[in-house]
């Protein structure tokens, strides 16, 4: 089994979630639209329950999933606040959610492509249910925006 690239695959899987809860936890306030706060809320469970799984692996294999920097969340705090103070419209929220998204699956498939075969299968698991979460989020989001 190639355990370094289980390793990275591990850690984007966590990257990815911490990212997307600290997004979600900063968009949250800036809506008062009750349906896009009931889609945030369920994607903010969906990334909870694979990052929660994710730190479990982790555990179970004596692997240290590092948190993101501080100085990111603090410039991706920023600029989610400045994006929904200009326009905070379900289209504008939903294009940002979109967009945060659309990293999230290029960092994961990108992650996945450089495994090798003899990769972790749970780890290669994880991943890609996370995949299948965002592209489903991202759809989910662009039906939004043309509402």
């Amino acid at each position: 089994m190639d355990i370094k690239k289980s390793e990275e695959v591990l850690a984007e899987v966590h990257r990815n979630c911490a990212y997307a809860l600290q997004s979600i936890s900063d968009i949250l306030p800036e809506t008062d639209d009750g349906e896009i706060k009931e889609e945030l809320l369920r994607e903010h469970e969906e990334y909870e329950r694979v990052g929660g799984k994710a730190a479990i692996l982790a555990r179970d294999r004596d692997i240290e999933l590092k948190n993101p920097n501080p100085l990111k969340k603090a410039m991706m705090w920023g600029g989610i606040k400045m994006n929904a103070m200009k326009d905070d419209s379900r289209a504008h929220i939903a294009e940002m959610m979109v967009q945060g998204t659309v990293m999230g699956i290029t960092a994961l498939r990108s992650s996945l492509a450089e495994m090798s075969g003899e990769a972790d299968p749970e780890v290669v698991k994880l991943a890609e249910e996370l995949l299948h979460s965002e592209e489903a989020f991202e759809k989910r989001w662009k039906e939004i925006i043309a509402e």
